[in-house]
């Protein structure tokens, strides 16, 4: 039987899209095979300290991104290698404990000036500056499935980073392109650019 741990299975993506030409300024990724590793760890612990993030905030770490999506919770988003640096820096003494997500959720950038009048349709969230300023993380229903939303523009026009769990990948996906159609969104082919 092999080790899962030194020989992890391949990636497989819970979406399948038809790709189209990225004429236009609003597009969809399906960044799905970006790994995913989620944080928890006390209050008191060395390792909170250095993930140095508040809840509901993002901040960069080399070319990962560590995300305060809950008390006492990070997700850590990066290539391969990128992600697992910060995990690995990390003092683990005390309350800490490390899950690799990356093949159980679904991630999607969606980027273009009109995304949010694509999330209005499908979320009830305000999308104004105010509310969701670059770097803030929320949890939301989006077309009525649970998830986890980062504004990462990254230098980017305004941009989304959003998660849920694998089993809703493909409907989810499904209902970000029938939201933005009227926008003229083009889904382009999956991505680790962060």
């Amino acid at each position: 039987m092999a080790d899962p741990l030194v020989n992890p299975p391949a990636f497989e993506s819970p979406v399948v899209a038809d790709y189209t030409d990225a004429d236009g300024d609003l597009t969809l990724t399906d960044m799905s095979s970006v790994t995913k590793l989620l944080v928890r760890a006390g209050d008191d612990t060395a390792a909170a300290h250095d993930l140095a993030v508040a809840f509901g905030r993002t901040r960069p770490a080399g070319d990962a991104l560590i995300c305060g999506q809950r008390p006492s919770e990070w997700m850590v988003l990066g290539p391969a290698g990128a992600a697992e640096a910060v995990v690995d820096s990390l003092d683990r003494t005390g309350h800490v404990s490390v899950v690799d997500h990356t093949h159980a959720r679904a991630l999607f950038r969606l980027t273009g000036e009109t995304s949010t009048r694509v999330l209005e349709k499908i979320c009830s969230l305000d999308w104004a500056d105010e509310m969701t300023p670059d770097g803030a993380v929320v949890s939301a229903s989006v077309a009525k499935v649970v998830c986890d939303i980062v504004r990462h523009d990254g230098g980017r026009a305004r941009s989304y980073l959003i998660a849920c769990d694998r089993s809703f990948g493909q409907y989810l996906f499904d209902a970000i392109v029938d939201a933005g159609t009227e926008h003229a969104l083009a889904v382009i082919p999956p991505s680790l650019d962060f």
